[in-house]
């Protein structure tokens, strides 16, 4: 299956996030949105795995989860990868993101040691949409920087998901394969 860990967004912010990608769309740039159903953070990207792999993942996921509490983040500010000259991701970024990164750094490293590689970067972040071409880039620059401080709202982080992407024609469907509790 092809699998990914994430924490799953609260239903009243979901809405105040369509309403950023509303805002996004004014700049008709060439960009896939993510549909507000699908909105996650995503702790690791597996990619595809057998059920080795998965059952590995999740006696690793339940062993470091114990060791820690559940957690308020507070979603803030529209951002992009990799840079603004070529842009591939716009997000929104989580403030004070220390326990999200200290949980997603702690996983990382069970999950390299099962042959996973290695996050570049821990910037908690949603993503809202993938870039398809540099149409009205400028455009898109500019509303990216006025939402750049725009406050989604705070929301608990009290368990994880293990869930599995099915890819379709009209976009991909996730299905929670296992929860863990924080």
């Amino acid at each position: 299956m092809r699998a990914f860990l994430a924490a799953e967004i609260d239903e009243e912010l979901k809405e105040k996030i369509a309403e950023v990608q509303e805002q996004l769309k004014e700049a008709d740039a060439p960009v896939k949105y993510v549909e507000p159903h699908n909105l996650h953070f995503t702790f690791k990207f597996f990619g595809e795995i057998d059920e080795d792999k998965s059952e590995e993942i999740v006696s690793a996921v339940e062993s470091k989860v114990q060791s820690y509490s559940p957690f308020e983040i507070s979603i803030k500010g529209v951002g992009l990868f990799p840079n603004p000259r070529y842009i591939r991701v716009v997000w929104l970024g989580v403030e004070d993101s220390g326990p999200f990164s200290r949980l997603q750094m702690a996983l990382d490293e069970d999950f390299q040691k099962m042959g996973f590689k290695k996050e570049r970067s821990y910037v908690p972040h949603l993503t809202m949409g993938r870039v398809r071409g540099a149409k009205n880039k400028d455009a898109l620059l500019t509303k990216i920087d006025e939402l750049k401080e725009v406050e989604i709202g705070k929301m608990r982080i009290e368990k994880l998901l293990l869930k599995e992407s099915v890819l379709k024609r009209d976009g991909p469907v996730y299905t929670t394969v296992n929860e863990f509790d924080l």
